[in-house]
């Protein structure tokens, strides 16, 4: 039986067509076109015989895709530089896949943050707490598998409920001693797969104090939610207490004064993150994101919300009141698994036509869908 997973991708594709690559050079007619039939069926022949998988059926369908653009590679002139970068970045993310793919039931949380924090900082002793307050849930939790906040992220639920995506840098060599060769440490060449990997496969992303690379990780956090481009996940700032305390504040302030009032982020933007006072606050408003909200997808042009219980009828007449500005067209409702879903069809769907603005705002009402009654 085919594993469910937690997170969805936000917006998938909605058709299998080659991109239209009309603005590209002429390839080269020096030997039979990667879409030709005959070579189509060739590839479908190989598919069935090495994946065991039906020509139509969907998957196969993406994999003669991939197929098929990676032999167009050498009659497009890619270089070995080029050709290297390709084949070594799909090697990482499957074999990172296959690593996710045999612990996919547990929720994961991202932890990001200095790899320089020392192990008597309160930030540093704060990461502990804070992921074994997870572990304590049921939560993996995923770091860089550095030392500092990386190390903290992993001390707290120790080695079994640990993941390890490190980062080859000429000087950082090894992985904390927590994570040091487990199974479930993972080294990357390319950090953009390392961050795909970190945000794919979190349900949550908590961000300790650090430096350019936290930042980094954090404004791409919010960038990606931001746009809709990943799914709506619970961002959460914090930091120990004590007198270098004060970290996020001052990035709220930067963001509030020196972006939303240039009218660089929407007045919903700040939003998309939280403040947590402490390590139990920042746990205990992650573990509340998921009180009955469960993930979110599109099914054409609706936004569909999966939730663990079903609203009462008046709850989703407030829903209507208060967010209006988010529906294109008709109305919220309630209903069940759409025919195209395929995953997580027990449970109930909150379903509105998105004007695919305003995800600041699909942040308040995943958190007034967690705070409504329920009909059960």
């Amino acid at each position: 039986m085919t594993k469910e997973h937690h997170r969805q991708e936000l917006d998938p594709p909605e058709r299998l067509d080659p991109a239209d690559e009309s603005a590209a050079p002429p390839e080269r007619a020096l030997q039979k076109r990667a879409e030709f039939p005959d070579v189509q069926g060739e590839i479908d022949a190989l598919v069935s015989r090495c994946a065991g998988a039906e020509p139509d059926a969907f998957h196969a369908k993406l994999v003669r895709e991939l197929i098929t653009a990676a032999l167009k590679l050498i009659p497009d002139g890619r270089d070995s530089g080029e050709l290297k970068l390709m084949t070594a970045a799909m090697k990482e993310l499957r074999y990172a896949y296959r690593v996710f793919g045999a612990y996919s039931q547990p929720h994961k949380v991202t932890i990001f943050g200095s790899a320089r924090t020392p192990e008597d900082h309160p930030d540093y002793l704060s990461a502990v707490e804070f992921s074994r307050r997870m572990a304590e849930a049921g939560w993996m939790s995923i770091t860089g598998a550095g030392d500092g906040i990386m190390k903290a992220g992993h001390v707290g639920p120790g080695r079994k409920a640990s993941f390890g995506v490190a980062i080859r840098l000429p000087f950082e060599t090894t992985a904390n001693e927590v994570i040091v060769d487990d199974e479930k440490l993972i080294h990357f060449k390319y950090f953009f797969t390392r961050k795909l990997i970190f945000l794919s496969q979190a349900e949550a992303v908590v961000c300790f104090p650090g430096g350019f690379g936290t930042m980094d990780e954090a404004f791409e956090t919010l960038t990606l939610v931001q746009t809709g481009k990943a799914s709506m996940i619970p961002i959460v700032m914090v930091e120990g207490q004590g007198p270098t305390a004060g970290y996020w504040a001052g990035f709220r302030r930067f963001i509030e004064q020196e972006l939303l009032t240039r009218g660089w982020v929407s007045p919903e933007d700040p939003g998309l993150f939280y403040n947590a006072e402490s390590a139990d606050d920042a746990a205990n408003h992650v573990l509340q994101f998921y009180r009955n909200y469960h993930s979110s997808r599109y099914v054409r042009d609706d936004m569909v919300i999966r939730v663990q219980h079903r609203l009462t009828d008046e709850a989703i007449e407030r829903l209507n009141d208060e967010f209006a500005v988010l529906v294109k067209s008709g109305r919220i409702h309630q209903r069940g698994a759409f025919d195209e879903e395929t995953d997580h069809r027990r449970l109930p769907r909150i379903v509105f036509a998105h004007t695919r603005h305003k995800f600041g705002l699909i942040r308040r009402l995943i958190e007034r869908i967690n705070a409504l009654p329920t009909a059960d």
